[in-house]
């Protein structure tokens, strides 16, 4: 499975996924997310003070599952995170790369959003489960190698 058809799959299933972070005390957690592909990386608006936000900070690593479909099919896709609140990045994500209006939670717009960051997952490897994985379960990962 490529990548591509990857990002078709868990596009497809919902606009939700959930985030699992771990903490710098070696604590899990996870929480839902509404993110949007740009490219070949998964982003998410965040608070620059939130869980996710500081976790990111301590462990990048993370995974992510989509909300699985009453048919049972589902994708989750392993990955390192990185925060990003610069000017720049919030200008180009805020318009054209989310399926809803960033403004609802920042109104104050990519200039004045001083709490608000994105979350840039790179993909590392994936799997897709069809019907729970009765269906056939399909890997992707970066490096080609079976995970």
């Amino acid at each position: 499975m490529e990548l591509d058809e990857i990002k078709a799959k868990a596009t497809a299933l919902s606009p939700w996924m959930h985030i699992a972070t771990v903490g710098a005390d070696g604590k899990p957690d996870v929480v839902p997310v509404h993110p949007c592909w740009e490219g070949d990386v998964l982003w998410t608006m965040a608070g620059t003070t939130s869980v996710k936000a500081r976790n990111i900070a301590a462990n990048p690593n993370v995974a992510v599952h989509s909300q699985v479909t009453e048919k049972g099919d589902g994708v989750e896709i392993w990955g390192t995170a990185t925060v990003h609140a610069d000017l720049e990045t919030k200008r180009r994500l805020w318009t054209g790369v989310f399926d809803y209006d960033l403004n609802a939670f920042a109104p104050g717009g990519p200039d004045d959003s001083e709490g608000t960051c994105f979350i840039a997952i790179v993909p590392e490897r994936a799997l897709y489960l069809d019907t729970y994985g009765m269906g056939g379960s399909f890997r992707w990962s970066a490096d080609g190698a079976e995970s």
